[in-house]
């Protein structure tokens, strides 16, 4: 690959400088890492699309769309100075959706709408900086893992197998989110982050259902027609994608907003006869995804969430519950695959594990680099061709292959250390802390049989909105007060105007 030597430098500095961004505790320092990874990115994408430049500047439409997104960019950065708490609610809305990007001969779906955001709320973080209105650091607890786990992902590019897929993933995702994290974490909520973020995934996930359900009435894809409607066509069900490509996509974050309703209606925090319609249409599209994945996210939410909210006697229901269920559901499976290849009745995911498994007993300590797990298993483990086919789609699998026990060992850290301040938030926040186990928990459970962990933008700004709650909120348990049942909006736990010091970093 042509600028190999440049890829691998880009890399090596960003996996010093995203670590710094994360870890500083100073605004000289915290400067530094934020060049350092801006530098690393370009350098990155260079190596990536060296033509990219002339492919924006080849046409008068496409210069003037180009000026027309960095105007947008900086009218958002100046509101966002103005509002800095808006920060977090912005990104949540533009984090779901991928644009189609033509870069010469081929296309890339991109989340712009959210590197548009994410851009604009890094500038004005610098701008606040550099006048002396950001102090805070990112809680050692969230940053010394993810520092890790960025690192050592972005390091692992100089023995990468495939170059190109490695640069896609620090270019598009490590890096990026890296900066996402460090920015949610060091925004000072106000008294209506709680209901902004919580009315904003409400609505958009209201607007997703519907245009699954729109789809599921009248068998017609919105978006990706390519890739599910070939499917569709020889199954006897249709599954539904509604603004996203696939079916499992759609199914993940519809099931994200069906945990805020949980939260919000167990806590008494929304009025049954607003948050119940809103479950079940949220339930109506999920069914007709038919996303199995999805489906065990959502259960398994519904079991934390209420294992940890609820009473004695709520978990004794919740556990005999879960018992039942895996009792029948192992009874139903025995029954299912008796005489049946493992392969077709687990969709091809149990071949995937065998071909994925070979690459890290032959990679044990560090893997064969970021994004090359696809490649090495079409080549070392039966020799199929097609990269796309061979990928794990288990993100523990594809953490050992790529990144070998010391990526398991950051993977593991990573987990401890957001289950421990996911749970530190609970103690200050309950609906905060509730509606962030519930809501990482299905993304957790998701990643282990569909992937895409670390890609998706949600998992670092969750984590990056406890480590704000761990700095800007009080320490002690915060009982809610219940609302009445006459409420009509979404009232979530204001945050304190003028949280005391900087607890729990």
């Amino acid at each position: 690959m042509e600028h190999q030597t440049l890829a691998e430098a880009s890399a090596a500095l960003g996996a010093l400088a995203a670590p710094l961004l994360l870890l500083a505790r100073g605004r000289a320092l915290l400067l530094a890492g934020l060049a350092g990874v801006v530098v690393a990115e370009v350098g990155l994408a260079y190596a990536l699309a060296p033509d990219a430049f002339e492919l924006v500047t080849e046409s008068a439409l496409r210069v003037g769309f180009a000026l027309a997104l960095g105007v947008g960019v900086l009218a958002l950065a100046v509101g966002l100075v103005r509002f800095p708490a808006a920060a977090p609610a912005v990104l949540l809305v533009a984090a779901p959706f991928r644009l189609t990007v033509g870069l010469g001969s081929q296309e890339a779906s991109l989340l712009l709408p959210l590197y548009v955001g994410l851009t604009a709320a890094t500038a004005a973080l610098v701008y606040r900086m550099l006048r002396g209105q950001v102090t805070t650091p990112v809680p050692l607890l969230v940053a010394i893992p993810a520092s890790a786990l960025v690192g050592l992902t972005a390091i692992s590019l100089l023995w990468a197998r495939d170059l190109h897929a490695g640069l896609i993933e620090l270019v598009f995702f490590y890096f990026p989110f890296a900066v996402l994290l460090a920015v949610v974490a060091r925004t000072r909520p106000e008294r209506w982050t709680g209901t902004a973020l919580a009315t904003a995934l409400l609505s958009l996930t209201a607007v997703i259902a519907a245009i699954g359900l729109y789809e599921a009435a009248t068998h017609d894809q919105l978006v990706g027609k390519h890739t599910i409607t070939f499917a569709n066509a020889f199954a006897s069900y249709f599954r539904v994608t509604s603004l996203f490509k696939d079916p499992s996509v759609f199914g993940r974050h519809v099931v994200l907003g069906m945990v805020v309703l949980l939260v919000l209606l167990w806590l008494q925090r929304l009025r049954p006869a607003v948050g119940l319609p809103l479950m079940a249409l949220s339930a109506a599209a999920l069914y007709f995804s038919y996303s199995q994945t999805s489906f065990l996210a959502l259960f398994a939410s519904v079991l934390v969430v209420g294992f940890i909210a609820g009473d004695m006697r709520t978990r004794r229901i919740l556990v005999a519950t879960a018992a039942t269920l895996a009792l029948v559901g192992g009874i139903v499976v025995l029954a299912t695959v008796d005489g049946e290849p493992s392969n077709r009745f687990t969709r091809g995911r149990s071949s995937l594990v065998r071909i994925t498994l070979p690459v890290y007993a032959d990679h044990p300590v560090a893997g064969v680099g970021i994004g090359s797990q696809p490649l090495v298993s079409g080549q070392e483990a039966d020799g199929r061709p097609g990269k796309h086919r061979n990928a794990s789609h288990t993100t523990p699998f594809t953490i050992a292959a790529e990144l070998g026990t010391l990526g398991l060992l950051a993977y593991a850290a990573f987990l401890l250390s957001t289950g421990r301040a996911l749970l530190l938030t609970w103690r200050r926040d309950r609906a905060l802390g509730l509606t962030l186990i519930g809501c990482l928990t299905s993304l957790v459970v998701h990643s282990l049989t569909y992937g895409s962990f670390f890609e998706d933008p949600f998992v670092w700004g969750m984590v990056g909105l406890a480590a704000a709650a761990l700095v800007f909120l009080p320490e002690g348990a915060t009982e809610s007060p219940l609302p009445e049942t006459r409420a009509v909006r979404v009232r979530a736990k204001p945050f304190p105007a003028q949280p005391p010091g900087s607890p729990g970093r």
